[in-house]
């Protein structure tokens, strides 16, 4: 969302926004959602708050505090400005390739034989909802699920606006110029205000607004895509919600991070799994991860 600034967070106060007016809204929205804007986001954040006080009118951050305290609103059109970064469909083409060639073909043999066959994928952190549909395109495109399996998609965000974005489906301009004719006529239709998702690819996906530093039942996953998301967080959340998301799973289910994310120095016992410019972390079962531990204790 950002680059990373030298400058400390006292430095860059704005006329009307005191340091201490700054700390106090930094914390309101660590406290309620977890998001941590630290040293080397300090510039950022003191720009977009004095464009919101410009934007909104008010004098001074005590102003905004005040209203932000009173309403949700307030708070969360200012979390929205915060919040707000450039994404696109198939963003990162390896790690839709993995899931393709990697994930679905493995999950699909595993499955096989359940009824009914369900395919459960959460993307958490879906923004306006290039990313869920993304997804839902790459199954859809798997001959493996398009007709006989029931693909659910539950795509989650704390920003109510990009959630109600991500539920029209209406996608205009640059947008949509990293999709192929082929995408676009199968799963779009062309309208006087842009690209629409088809239905039969809506109807995949059900968008909630989901703080991930509150820990929300989900159900069982099979997959979960959590795309630059933990970079907000402190390393303690971050560590929380990596716990979440391995309990979360299904055993040998798959977790998506983002290129400049890695758990690697976390405690969780995920397998790591380098294909090309991607890392997959994948959920061991019951009987790979007590042999596992058997390899450990040297009993093998």
């Amino acid at each position: 969302m950002t680059g990373v600034s030298t400058m400390s967070p006292t430095q860059g106060i704005v006329p009307g926004l005191s340091e201490h007016e700054l700390s106090e809204i930094r914390m309101l929205i660590e406290e309620r959602t977890g998001i941590c804007f630290d040293a080397s986001r300090a510039r950022f954040l003191t720009t977009r708050v004095e464009e919101h006080l410009r934007e909104k009118g008010f004098e001074r951050g005590t102003d905004l505090l005040r209203a932000m305290r009173k309403s949700n609103l307030e708070y969360e059109t200012l979390l929205e400005r915060l919040l707000t970064q450039e994404t696109s469909f198939f963003r990162y083409p390896g790690v839709y390739e993995a899931f393709e060639k990697r994930v679905l073909p493995e999950l699909h043999v595993k499955k096989f034989w359940t009824n009914p066959r369900t395919l459960r994928i959460w993307s958490a952190g879906c923004s306006t909802g290039e990313e869920p549909y993304s997804i839902a395109m790459t199954v859809s495109d798997s001959g493996s699920f398009a007709d006989s399996w029931n693909a659910e998609i539950l795509a989650t965000d704390v920003g109510r606006l990009a959630l109600k974005h991500a539920e029209r489906g209406l996608y205009t301009g640059r947008g949509v110029n990293g999709l192929s004719e082929k995408q676009l006529a199968t799963y779009f239709t062309a309208t006087g205000s842009g690209q629409q998702v088809k239905s039969r690819l809506r109807k995949m996906i059900t968008f909630a607004q989901m703080n991930l530093a509150a820990a929300v039942y989900v159900g069982r996953m099979d997959v979960i895509f959590c795309m630059n998301v933990m970079i907000y967080f402190s390393e303690e959340r971050r560590r929380a919600l990596v716990q979440r998301f391995y309990e979360t799973l299904e055993p040998g289910g798959y977790l998506f991070l983002g290129h400049s994310e890695s758990i690697s120095k976390m405690p969780v016992k995920f397998q790591a799994i380098v294909l090309n410019d991607c890392i997959l972390y994948r959920k061991p079962t019951a009987e790979e991860a007590l042999k596992a531990a058997l390899v450990t204790e040297g009993r093998a």
